[in-house]
């Protein structure tokens, strides 16, 4: 995902290592670099030009300070190399920001979205995936199947519903997409459903009966969310499908599809800029949880290759609860005295595979971007297959395993023996690497792996469990982070008990 931006500004950031001061010469030479990749990636030449202008100025413009203080009060020393990507990293979030993610509601109180977009884009399966994220908001969603033209549309998202639990309102045979939509609004409000999608019918090309349609269904059903749907994967295209839709229709935001498989990412930062339409969701998958609000920051940070903590807290916070988080920590502390067996890190596999592709997971790690394409997503599969295949008193003492039983559990899971022995030796260097850094360890320490995400906190500077050192990929490389994301994730669990507690009491009232 952004190798193709990525690379540019990586290649810079290398450009300007060990240099002592900005000049008008290393600063063009890196800009060069980031100037390719931007027009690699398809990004709007106007955009790239601008960009680059605000770069240079601030980087030429600006006086570097060499020593600044964290929020703790510690001196850090900047290079210039560094005060050039904190740069490129504010005006990267400039560009693509800023946005607000909550979704608005119609005049009746319901979260109301009306989904646009050409055919092909993934518009159903994103109404699943947004019915899915207003369901984890304890909210009681309505899809509405108004696409009456492609064939085994209705099919396709009553499947989807059904998946999900939520109900579909479908229209009669002949009837106009007009009708179903009004008709469902009306459901809605009948039945006290408080959130509901309309996935609108979709064409190869813009026409006028296409917009025609979709004015008439918005002024009879107002959304309070008109939410357009594109394809990353067309680059400047989606940006310039995005300003004609904008043209006729006035946009509240816009969704990214198919983000996990695009190396350029042109659409990602252009279309806020030329559109004025800000980016609300990224659908980065296929399963129907796979969608995430936009943090500009947080893609800045992974164009950067300085991946996406909070991202990676938020996607824990989706798949485990608290009383997971708070099991997850007390297993960290006792696997930070060297106290565990593959028991406990066949648990933390599981875990990661949990927040979703392994290669995703990776990329919002500080100092593993590089790494993430190259993952190969069956190595933890195949770890799983080994440790499955030892019998409970390996386990809990991996040591015990020699040749005869490297053999037996080899046959056991379909792998070879040597990978076996090197199983077991990698989970001693782990658990060695645990014993000795855990004393210092703390959840404010230097960042590792996962060091900052509920259940590895407490590994802060141990790396966490590395699946990288299962897997051959190399040791954990640190990238501390300013914030502590175990503290940070406990901080965002209350705030969403309370709002759900407060969800419950006004429905509680309006019910008497």
């Amino acid at each position: 995902m952004l190798e193709t931006l990525t690379q540019g500004f990586t290649t810079a950031r290398e450009r300007l290592q060990g240099v002592r001061e900005l000049s008008d010469e290393n600063v063009g030479e890196a800009l060069a670099s980031v100037r390719a990749s931007l027009l690699e990636a398809d990004v709007d030449f106007a955009v790239v030009k601008e960009f680059l202008a605000r770069v240079r100025e601030r980087a030429l413009g600006e006086k570097v300070k060499t020593r600044v203080r964290d929020k703790s009060g510690k001196v850090l020393r900047a290079t210039p190399g560094q005060h050039f990507v904190a740069i490129c990293q504010e005006e990267l979030i400039a560009l693509m920001g800023p946005v607000d993610t909550r979704l608005a509601r119609d005049a009746k109180g319901a979260t109301s979205v009306m989904l646009l977009g050409l055919q092909g884009v993934g518009k159903t399966t994103i109404a699943a995936k947004l019915a899915r994220h207003l369901q984890r908001q304890d909210k009681k969603v309505l899809l509405v199947a108004a696409d009456v033209y492609r064939p085994a549309a209705v099919l396709q998202l009553q499947q989807l519903g059904q998946r999900i639990g939520v109900e579909v309102h479908a229209g009669e045979s002949g009837e106009s997409a007009q009708s179903i939509c009004r008709s469902a609004a009306e459901r809605a409000k009948r039945q006290g459903f408080d959130a509901i999608v309309y996935d609108t019918a979709g064409r190869l090309a813009i026409d006028d009966e296409l917009m025609q349609e979709l004015e008439e269904i918005r002024a009879q059903v107002a959304p309070a969310n008109v939410l357009l749907v594109c394809d990353s994967l067309m680059g400047r295209d989606a940006v310039n499908v995005a300003k004609a839709f904008s043209e006729r229709l006035t946009l509240d935001g816009l969704i990214l599809t198919k983000l996990d498989g695009d190396a350029r990412g042109g659409a990602a930062l252009a279309v806020k800029a030329v559109t004025g339409v800000p980016i609300k969701f990224l659908g980065t998958g296929e399963a129907v949880d796979r969608i995430e609000t936009f943090r500009p920051e947080g893609l800045a940070s992974r164009i950067l290759g300085m991946g996406d903590i909070v991202g990676l807290v938020e996607d824990f916070e989706q798949v485990v609860d608290e009383h997971e988080a708070e099991a997850a920590e007390e297993d960290a502390e006792r696997i930070l005295r060297g106290n565990f067996g593959m028991d406990d890190l066949l648990k933390q596999l599981r875990m990661i595979q949990r927040l979703g592709p392994l290669r995703d997971v990776m990329a919002k790690m500080p100092g593993f971007g590089k790494l993430a394409e190259h993952v190969d997503e069956g190595e933890l599969a195949k770890v799983q297959a080994m440790i499955q295949s030892m019998t409970p008193g390996e386990r809990k003492t991996p040591d015990v395993i020699d040749r005869s039983r490297a053999s037996r559990i080899a046959r056991g899971s379909g792998r070879q023996q040597s990978e076996v022995s090197d199983l077991v030796k990698r989970f001693r260097q782990m658990r060695e690497m645990m014993a000795m850094l855990g004393g210092g360890a703390g959840a404010g320490g230097a960042g590792g792996l996962l060091s900052r995400i509920p259940g590895f906190g407490r590994m802060a500077g141990a790396g966490g469990i590395d699946p990288s050192m299962l897997s051959g990929l190399g040791a954990p490389t640190g990238g501390a982070r300013a914030i502590s994301a175990t503290a940070e994730a406990r901080r965002r669990q209350v705030a969403k008990k309370k709002r759900k507690d407060a969800r419950k009491a006004r429905k509680k009232g309006r019910k008497r």
